[in-house]
């Protein structure tokens, strides 16, 4: 089963946002060796609209996450997700897709 997170999506994509402009690592504006997760914690609260906006814009899959999800042919939500996620930013599923099933002889 694929990992389940404890925070919520919004609430993930505000933190990527804000570390994004703030960390070196996410190619922001602070200096390498300042720490960002104080600072990160003070802006979520106005990042929140603009994450659950980005999440809006996510709610229609495309063709292309679609196909990937179907293709799994997994009852795991969680995995059908994550492969669909995937499809979304061209990367490879993380689990296999199953295999088709070989049709039985009459």
């Amino acid at each position: 089963m694929t990992h389940v997170a404890a925070t919520s999506p919004i609430e993930r994509i505000a933190r990527v946002l804000v570390a994004h402009a703030l960390s070196p690592n996410g190619r922001g504006d602070a200096e390498p060796d300042e720490v960002v997760s104080a600072e990160v914690n003070d802006r979520l609260p106005d990042e929140l609209p603009r994450a659950a906006a980005i999440l809006r814009a996510l709610r229609e899959p495309s063709a292309e996450m679609v196909a990937a999800g179907n293709a799994l042919g997994s009852s795991d939500v969680a995995e059908i997700w994550d492969t669909m996620v995937r499809a979304a930013l061209g990367e490879k599923p993380r689990v296999v897709p199953a295999p088709a099933p070989i049709p039985l002889a009459d």
